[in-house]
């Protein structure tokens, strides 16, 4: 296995995943929630968006393909469920119902929308696909799978730090933020769903 694919594979994963970047979105979608708690939605989203990409690293489009949906369709629908939590997040819905008087204490973004598709989205899934395949052996392939539990231990490492990132922010510069990221999180659902029906060919 050339050092070289590694490097590159790790960059490529470290681009699509982006652990930092994920940071100010788990601090909004977690807003007014405890330490402990915030950690075990961290935990729980990093490890069932290890389970994710590793079941599309091993099986590839095949998992896909088994229940009939291509990885364009995946885009679009991902980018759908996507922009619905922009929305709660432009227009603070989620945070009033949690501090109104009815309270969301079961609240759990774990697996929608932070291991999917924040962590393992589309471009994950696609980048875990290409990978194993360039990886060529068994070694590769392994060592492939390696990199990417080491980039969901890293993201994990990462969300353990929205804590102190929230409190220097204090609660105005958390809303602001929140607003901001509703948007860009827009934005992003957009793209999915514009690559989504490129991808399909009606464009």
């Amino acid at each position: 296995m050339a050092s070289g694919f590694l490097v590159t594979a790790f960059a490529t994963l470290f681009v699509v995943i982006d652990p930092p970047g994920l940071v100010p979105l788990f601090i909004a979608l977690t807003r007014g929630m405890d330490g402990a708690h915030r950690q075990r939605l961290a935990l729980r989203a990093s490890l069932i968006a290890f389970g994710i990409l590793l079941a599309f690293g091993l099986l590839g489009d095949a998992l896909l393909g088994f229940v009939g949906i291509s990885l364009s369709a995946f885009r679009i629908a991902g980018g759908l469920l996507l922009f619905l939590t922009a929305l709660d997040m432009l227009f603070e819905r989620r945070t009033q119902r949690r501090e109104g008087q009815h309270p969301e204490p079961d609240h759990d973004p774990s697996v929608f929308p932070l291991a999917t598709p924040l962590i393992a989205g589309p471009g994950a899934i696609a980048t875990m696909i290409l990978l194993m395949g360039q990886a060529g052996d068994l070694s590769g392939r392994i060592a492939v799978l390696v990199l990417m539990a080491g980039m969901m231990l890293a993201t994990f490492v990462f969300l353990l730090g929205a804590a102190p990132i929230e409190r220097m922010m204090g609660r105005t510069g958390t809303v602001v933020v929140t607003r901001l990221l509703g948007m860009l999180l827009a934005a992003l659902s957009v793209q999915f769903v514009i690559d989504g029906l490129k991808g399909s060919g009606l464009f």
